[in-house]
């Protein structure tokens, strides 16, 4: 068995797809990754704060698994997909909403749900949208970007971190796009 750990983590101060791998992040309880674009309280993607800026921000911390990059058919590197932390050893899809994940020795995250990736995904490799949204046998949308989350409690985090995972002890839903 693995053992769940962060192998990367990433982050950017402007709006871009891609964000540069980092030695560590500072995650702030209640606004994200500090100096990140999408740090704050309320909504910072773009496209949602046209919509309504007064939202909270569900989409805080973006957390991708490393599998991911051995099912796709693309040269994909941690960060390339606009991730904040990569993960390995962890099935962040199967988590439900409201998984609480402690990240090295003082971060927490609560998961939120799923990553709803965009066109913007092919912009950057053509075709991989097909590739990390599709559909199983009985026609459910299945989404494999990764997922969002909240910082519940700050703390820096780096590459070889330990992460823990805590499962909600209520009845649980499985995540859907935020």
């Amino acid at each position: 068995m693995t053992t769940a750990r962060v192998v990367s983590v990433s982050s950017d101060d402007e709006h871009r797809f891609t964000k540069p791998p980092r030695e560590a992040i500072t995650l702030i309880a209640g606004l994200g990754v500090e100096g990140d674009a999408h740090f704050g309280a309320t909504v910072q993607h773009l496209s949602r704060v046209r919509r309504d800026p007064t939202q909270p921000n569900l989409r805080q911390v973006h957390l991708i698994h490393r599998e991911l990059f051995d099912e796709i058919d693309a040269d994909v590197t941690p960060g390339q997909l606009g991730e904040n932390v990569t993960t390995e050893g962890i099935d962040l899809l199967g988590l439900p909403r409201g998984t609480v994940l402690r990240l090295g020795a003082d971060a927490t995250v609560e998961v939120t749900g799923l990553r709803n990736p965009c066109l913007q995904i092919d912009r950057f490799e053509p075709g991989l949208l097909k590739q990390v949204v599709g559909t199983d046998h009985e026609g459910h949308t299945i989404r494999k970007a990764g997922v969002m989350a909240v910082v519940l409690a700050g703390g820096v985090v780096k590459p070889g971190d330990a992460i823990a995972v805590e499962l909600p002890q209520a009845i649980t839903e499985p995540l859907s796009p935020v």
